[in-house]
């Protein structure tokens, strides 16, 4: 369906500018909404992407699509009624099966992620074009999930980690805070399930996060620690030149004892006829 300026300045308004009035009222009745964080696919590869648009994995998935992800607020499926899993198929659930949508189904992993903590609280944003009833349940994809292959609803677990039901629409976004499962590190998918109650339709979309390895946070927090406790090394003197510090002694006869730092680490003597 070909979309308007509305559509266009509704997503960039609910990316850049969060705080106007909802936009909503400005779009038909063919568009809803999709996560903008952390970002979803469709949003990330639309042309209101920004950079991430520009992606390898974006340029890919446009290519396979045959056509942009203007429609990024409608990537539904009617008369679900939840029964995502037998409606589904395995490896078309960010496309919710939709043929518009098959390019966001590639098994790649390099996707645009958001970068997020394990057992952290996360406020996810749902922009919405159009205010609804229903539940959203939020899906992770299991420990040992491998991004480069097909997402299957084996990949995820039976039950949603957070389920939210009615949440409030404020400035053209719904906001749930949820909390993150504690037992997962590297590239995952955040699965977002959108049922409504007041229409017949299912939303479905896919966000790529990324959990920081819990070993390399350790040892890069470690090296960090032990560069700040670290003295500082003292300057080597220039060649030739005695290093600063005190005067130098006079030794009898009229020699002179001059100190030179030798490599910034050892101290050497040598006598100097006057």
């Amino acid at each position: 369906m070909p979309r308007t300026t509305a559509h266009r300045t509704a997503l960039a308004a609910a990316l850049l500018t969060p705080l106007l009035l909802p936009l909503w009222a400005a779009g038909p009745a063919s568009a809803h909404g999709a996560p903008t964080d952390p970002v979803s696919r469709v949003v990330a590869c639309s042309p209101e992407g920004g950079d991430r648009a520009g992606s390898a994995a974006c340029r890919a998935a446009v290519a396979a699509n045959g056509a942009p992800f203007t429609a990024w607020d409608n990537l539904r499926v009617a008369n679900v009624a939840g029964r995502d899993r037998q409606t589904i198929p395995d490896g078309e659930l960010c496309s919710g099966g939709l043929p518009a949508y098959r390019g966001l189904d590639l098994a790649r992993a390099d996707w645009p992620a958001t970068e997020v903590a394990p057992g952290a609280t996360l406020t996810l944003r749902y922009v919405s074009t159009i205010p609804h009833k229903g539940t959203f349940r939020m899906y992770l994809t299991k420990p040992g999930y491998d991004p480069a292959g097909p997402l299957s609803w084996a990949d995820l677990p039976e039950k949603p980690f957070a389920e939210v039901t009615d949440p409030a629409l404020t400035d053209g976004a719904y906001r749930m805070e949820v909390t993150l499962p504690s037992d997962r590190a590297g590239r995952h998918v955040l699965y977002t399930v959108w049922q409504n109650s007041s229409t017949p339709d299912t939303y479905y979309s896919c966000s790529d996060v990324v959990f920081p390895d819990t070993e390399d946070e350790e040892k890069r927090e470690k090296e960090e620690a032990d560069g700040a406790a670290a003295p500082p090394s003292p300057p080597a003197s220039a060649p030739g030149r005695p290093a600063s510090g005190p005067s130098t002694p006079m030794l009898a006869g009229g020699a002179a004892a001059v100190l030179v730092l030798t490599g910034g680490a050892a101290l050497a003597v040598r006598l100097r006829r006057r």
